[in-house]
């Protein structure tokens, strides 16, 4: 057991020194949100109502909406940035180093996305913190109890960025695929407006949005905020984070996965 914690603690050491190196990725991870609370949702403020629904219990502002899934945006480019840096690692031979470690590849990739979870949290929490400034205050309770719903949906998108460095040989193929999942999964989700407001407009937009992990992953977040659980939204969410560590394992593993092929 004291081979993995050593294993685990390296890891997130090494990730800590790198995100800190790299300030402007931290400055992205606030800006992006940011631009949103403080300016599209200005103008999308009275464009759209939104009517009393769980877990709200009185008419709200559309940038309390919102909050939760930005603090979901934050931890899905945090996860596909994460894995980025596996892309990176591989193609310069050090990723190569650490799954020769004796210990089982499943652990190191386990690792891996834990440090980049805890990476995600804080910056979440920083997110928060410049909200409150600006007035966006939440109950007090929910920056407590939001803890393991950030835990699970950083592990289940960070899951999904996993699986998808397995796939990707090259660094410059990445950032475009990124595009591909990213801003899909983003605007085809209940972040930026409730699921009936797509239900008015299209039916199949609002299946699709149904279905989006990053939609439950959101869900269960914006519950956590106001300290209630949305089963529903854990159940799925979990579900896509065992589908997708599914996935990440098969890939990297060399016997099986894409990891076996030679670029």
């Amino acid at each position: 057991m004291s081979a993995y914690l050593i294993s685990l603690l390296a890891i997130l050491e090494r990730e800590t020194l790198r995100f800190i190196g790299q300030r402007g990725r931290f400055v992205a991870a606030l800006v992006r949100p940011l631009v949103w609370l403080l300016v599209f949702a200005a103008g999308f403020r009275a464009a759209l109502g939104l009517s009393i629904t769980p877990p709200y219990e009185t008419y709200i502002t559309y940038e309390v909406y919102i909050v939760p899934g930005l603090c979901g945006m934050i931890q899905l480019f945090n996860g596909m940035q994460t894995s980025l840096s596996l892309v990176y690692d591989r193609e310069m031979g050090s990723m190569r180093l650490i799954l020769t470690s004796p210990l089982p590849r499943w652990w190191l990739l386990l690792s891996k996305l834990m440090a980049g979870v805890a990476i995600s949290i804080f910056q979440v929490y920083a997110f928060l913190a410049i909200a409150a400034v600006f007035g966006i205050v939440l109950p007090w309770e929910g920056y407590l109890l939001v803890l393991p719903a950030l835990v699970i949906s950083g592990l289940t998108l960070g899951a999904l960025g996993l699986a998808l460095s397995s796939i990707i040989r090259q660094l410059e193929n990445f950032a475009g695929v990124m595009n591909f999942v990213i801003f899909p999964m983003f605007f085809l989700s209940s972040a930026l407006y409730p699921l009936w407001r797509m239900a008015e407009s299209s039916e199949l937009l609002h299946d699709i949005c149904a279905v989006n992990p990053f939609t439950h992953a959101v869900e269960l977040i914006r519950f956590a905020l106001y300290g209630q659980v949305n089963f529903m939204a854990l159940f799925w969410t979990a579900l896509a984070l065992a589908v997708f560590m599914a996935l990440a394992l098969w890939g990297y593993d060399p016997s099986r996965g894409f990891m076996r092929r030679k670029g």
